[in-house]
């Protein structure tokens, strides 16, 4: 009923930035929370930030914060990841994701997700 979709990923080198951007299709109301996930290889999938459709109570894994910012542009139904300061750890498969879920960051709770847009990030 939801659909996402990712775009913005890029090879960058170390110290750069990049802006994530997920368009989302379907309803998504203040019930919803949606973040961006990311896995790289050989790694379980994590939490990187996440926020409810209001714009509250935003969460940021402790390796991101300072560094990357989620926020929302509802007339546009699009979610981003400001993503600065890159570092090689950075590197992933970034997804957008979205669930009517109290849970901050676990990638089990969130029902819809998009497809991925790839971070390379070199030294």
């Amino acid at each position: 009923q939801v659909t996402l979709a990712e775009s913005g990923g890029d090879s960058v080198q170390a110290g750069g930035s990049l802006r994530l951007s997920c368009a989302a299709s379907g309803y998504t109301d203040r019930t919803f929370r949606m973040g961006w996930f990311r896995q790289a290889p050989g790694k379980e999938r994590e939490a990187v930030a996440t926020i409810w459709t209001s714009g509250s109570n935003p969460y940021y894994a402790d390796s991101v914060k300072g560094r990357f910012t989620i926020s929302q542009d509802n007339a546009n139904n699009t979610l981003y990841l400001q993503m600065n300061s890159l570092k090689p750890d950075d590197t992933a498969m970034y997804y957008c994701a979205a669930g009517r879920t109290f849970s901050w960051s676990s990638p089990s709770a969130y029902t819809y997700w998009g497809q991925g847009t790839q971070v390379t990030v070199s030294a």
